[in-house]
């Protein structure tokens, strides 16, 4: 079946108008980047990405001035799965943006490989990224946001946190941990005004995804969506300024599927 077109791209509406957003493992062309592309078009004041590339950061950093015309853009490196680094990144996005009001939790790591025949630094790796850098972020962020009564953390899972696929037990394991995280967190920080919601997506194609996984194996999936498409990385990311704006006021540790998988 040949994929279908992706709709017209969708104007932004001042959802995150005024705040200031944090966003990791955002330089390239993934959902990342995309998510801080479109906090700008949605009125955010300021945004800071995250990245362990340096070249990669800095021309990220770069498009985005030039793209949007927001000159309140800053490039961090970081690698979440140093503590040091954590607590760096948070520290200057606070001081640089006057305090974060918006942190999307976007780093993550995959690979295919058979449980069987998996290594033991290949799963924890995986995990380390993927969860404990999440939870990291977030323990760091929240003894930020709790003392201020407000903010907002999104983090990004999967499909696979719910379904099943051969070559994937890690990544799913990581994925269905952040979405047990979001939702105990979310219980959490609901104390002090903090909301945590996670975006599920199934696929969406930008290059690193092409370089990890055989394109055979991401047409099949693709093919499986009622679209008969992968979602556009931008399309996941406005899932993700719904849940980082105010028009989600009410929704805290819910898991938000951004897929229209069928099968």
């Amino acid at each position: 079946m040949a994929l279908k077109e992706p709709p017209p791209y969708v104007a932004g509406h001042n959802l995150l108008a005024g705040k200031s957003v944090l966003i990791t493992a955002a330089a390239g062309a993934g959902i990342g980047f995309a998510a801080a592309t479109r906090a700008v078009e949605e009125g955010a004041r300021a945004v800071m990405i995250s990245d362990i590339h340096e070249g990669r950061l800095e021309k990220a950093v770069a498009a985005l001035k030039s793209e949007t015309g927001l000159e309140s853009v800053y490039g961090k490196l970081a690698n979440v799965t140093d503590e040091a680094d954590v607590q760096a990144l948070v520290d200057e996005a606070e001081a640089t943006m006057g305090g974060v009001d918006v942190l999307i939790n976007n780093a993550g790591l995959g690979g295919t490989k058979l449980l069987v025949d998996m290594e033991d630094d290949e799963w924890s790796r995986v995990l380390d990224v993927t969860l404990t850098g999440t939870m990291r972020m977030s323990r760091a962020m929240l003894k930020k946001m709790q003392p201020r009564g407000t903010g907002v953390i999104v983090n990004n899972a999967s499909v696979l946190g719910w379904r099943a696929q051969k070559e994937q037990c890690h990544y799913a394991a990581a994925k269905a941990g952040v979405m047990a995280l979001t939702r105990c967190s979310a219980l959490e920080a609901a104390d002090h005004g903090v909301r945590i919601n996670a975006v599920s997506p199934s696929i969406a194609f930008h290059d690193f995804l092409k370089k990890t996984s055989p394109m055979e194996l991401l047409e099949e999936l693709a093919a499986k969506e009622a679209f008969g498409r992968a979602a556009e990385v931008w399309e996941v990311a406005n899932v993700m300024m719904f849940l980082a704006s105010d028009y989600s006021g009410y929704m805290t540790g819910e898991v938000l599927s951004c897929s229209s998988q069928h099968a």
